[in-house]
């Protein structure tokens, strides 16, 4: 058991937490709105995930870089913190797009 990939995930939501409130993308724009988004996408994909588990399509593969601990069978802990990253990777993405296309028409 490791806490590396943990780790990594950690450190990876903090540089989205980071370039976040540099350029007031997502929860710097709008905290309520974006807690809401946010949960509501982790829980998506979190019950995308169990389904998929209990059709056997997904399963947990076995590897020395996670702790072991399973929030359910076949789903990791660091299944949670993976999808939080992915789902604040996208709303930051598509923030900092709109920025973009906006300074440009302005110009």
């Amino acid at each position: 058991m490791s806490v590396l990939y943990l780790l990594a995930l950690l450190v990876a939501l903090g540089g989205m937490t980071v370039l976040d409130w540099h350029f007031h993308l997502f929860f710097w724009r709008s905290p309520l709105r974006a807690t809401l988004v946010l949960g509501i996408g982790v829980l998506f994909f979190l019950v995308w995930d169990l389904a998929g588990i209990g059709l056997g399509i997904f399963y947990r593969g076995e590897t020395t870089l996670m702790t072991g601990v399973q929030l359910a069978p076949e789903l990791p802990l660091e299944e949670f913190f993976f999808l939080t990253f992915l789902c604040y990777l996208t709303m930051n993405l598509m923030q900092a797009i709109r920025l973009v296309l906006a300074r440009r028409a302005v110009q």
